[in-house]
């Protein structure tokens, strides 16, 4: 059962970080990049902890150079806070397509994220789900991978996914649970804390 835990545990440290690193990066720098200016510093100021403009029911979309959409940003709200540099997205819901057409999707009931885009956080029925991919071009199949839990902080310029709450991981049928996680891309380290546990479906070929 230990050996099968620890080829689950390799299993999901090589597939996290396209997981969770690409989608977030992406989706909130596209969104900073395009919300409205604040306005005129004539106009009257605005309280540090009052938002200086914010969206509803907003969409954002990014293509590449050929028309294809990248990715996508959608919330119910979204409020900028000038004091902190922030912008808090009610609802949010995220989607990046990698090249091979793979879709990556996040949802969470609020998301937080500083003014580059280098630090995300997703709170409450936080759920990144990277969509399975069948076999092409000789390439393997994938199946689906999903992260879920209240709480993900993420890091994207030093590559870092953390969260000090329950989390879910799942890739196909296999599952994985932790009171907390800890994920450095860079060094391709994942740290699973507090009461682990996994469960894999024996004689399931890897890659589906």
């Amino acid at each position: 059962m230990t050996r099968w835990i620890q080829q689950g545990w390799d299993r999901l440290s090589l597939y996290l970080p396209v997981l969770l690193m690409g989608l977030l990066a992406m989706g909130t720098w596209w969104l900073v990049r395009n919300a409205p200016m604040p306005l005129s510093t004539t106009q009257r100021s605005v309280p540090a902890d009052q938002p200086d403009y914010s969206m509803k029911n907003f969409a954002v979309k990014s293509f590449d150079a050929k028309g294809r959409l990248q990715s996508e940003v959608r919330g119910d709200v979204a409020r900028h806070f000038p004091a902190s540099d922030t912008l808090e997205i009610d609802k949010a819901h995220m989607r990046s397509i990698a090249p091979n057409g793979r879709l990556t999707i996040a949802t969470s009931n609020r998301a937080l994220s500083n003014g580059d885009g280098s630090e995300v956080q997703l709170f409450g029925d936080a759920v990144v789900t990277r969509e399975a991919m069948p076999a092409h071009n000789g390439a393997p199949a994938q199946p689906q991978l999903q992260f879920r839990g209240e709480f993900l902080h993420a890091f994207t310029q030093e590559e870092k996914v953390r969260s000090n709450q329950p989390v879910t991981l799942t890739r196909g049928s296999d599952r994985f649970t932790a009171d907390s996680m800890e994920y450095d891309n860079l060094d391709q380290v994942l740290q699973l804390n507090g009461r682990v546990r996994g469960m894999l479906m024996p004689g399931t070929p890897q890659g589906r």
